[in-house]
């Protein structure tokens, strides 16, 4: 199942206008990168999501710009071909001029888009970011970034009022060129509206089977969290087989819209 033909954002676009729904995993290294491409993944992410667990921290707070650049390395000499994308961690995009310095350095080191956790107020770094030649993907929700003052990780979007504010947000960030958004932990209902409402796709995690596409931790996908593994998650590693037959059932699951269940979904 491996490709030589690289995935762009073309690739995703269309997807979504086909109503293909498509599988995303986070990566960190070039050897589960490759196993990740062998078995069809196409989209993957270098995540801060690294500094819980690679690195054992409780939070993503900790993580460097430093840390995402040798791992977006790492990942890119193990798939070649996907579409590549890279968390800004924690402050490194605090102003428009320091957004710059730190996406070139993750698309010099093989990114092709950055992620930033934010809504409206990100809209002209979003901006300036696309102007720039760095293709931006969103992330609404559950913004793991703003655990101290969302006081933990907690479902986003349950009340009118948060729900009405996310889906503003979604619709500024596109306007100001974001080409892809992450969604986590909302509402199921609220996420088919911010799915709907966008030209551009929507990958979930957290937020049903409605979004165009779905991204899991590859820990959580593969059980290696154990206890502490999400309610949104599942282990596909334990139903027998191998790692690739594990990742292998991910994609065709997801695929054929049968995950997330609505056992792994929130509702209102």
């Amino acid at each position: 199942m491996t490709t030589t033909t690289m995935t762009t954002i073309y690739h995703v676009h269309r997807w979504k206008q086909q109503q293909q729904k498509f599988a995303s995993i986070t990566a960190y290294d070039a050897a589960f990168a490759r196993l990740f491409t062998e078995q069809g993944i196409k989209v993957m992410l270098v995540g801060d999501s690294l500094g819980m667990t690679m690195q054992g921290h409780a939070s993503t707070l900790p993580v460097t710009l430093d840390d995402i650049i040798y791992h977006t390395r790492c990942v890119r000499r193990g798939a070649p071909y996907c579409l590549l994308l890279a968390d800004m961690p924690f402050m490194s995009y605090a102003t428009p001029a320091q957004a710059f310095d730190s996406a070139s350095a993750l698309m010099r080191a093989g990114a092709n888009m950055v992620k930033l956790e934010g809504g409206a107020w990100l809209a002209d770094t979003v901006s300036a970011l696309t102007e720039r030649a760095v293709p931006v993907c969103g992330h609404l929700g559950l913004t793991p970034q703003s655990v101290n003052i969302f006081g933990g990780y907690k479902i986003h979007g349950r009340d009118p009022t948060s729900a009405e504010q996310l889906l503003t947000d979604a619709l500024a960030l596109e306007h100001a060129g974001a080409q892809l958004l992450v969604l986590e932990c909302v509402p199921v209902a609220l996420a088919e509206r911010v799915t709907q409402a966008l030209a551009i796709s929507v990958i979930g995690i957290g937020a049903g089977a409605v979004t165009d596409g779905q991204i899991l931790v590859m820990h959580d996908a593969l059980g290696i969290t154990g206890s502490s593994s999400p309610s949104f998650s599942n282990n596909f590693l334990s139903a027998g087989g191998d790692l690739a037959a594990a990742v292998r059932c991910y994609v065709q699951e997801v695929e054929a819209g049968r995950f997330p269940t609505t056992e792994h979904s929130f509702h209102s």
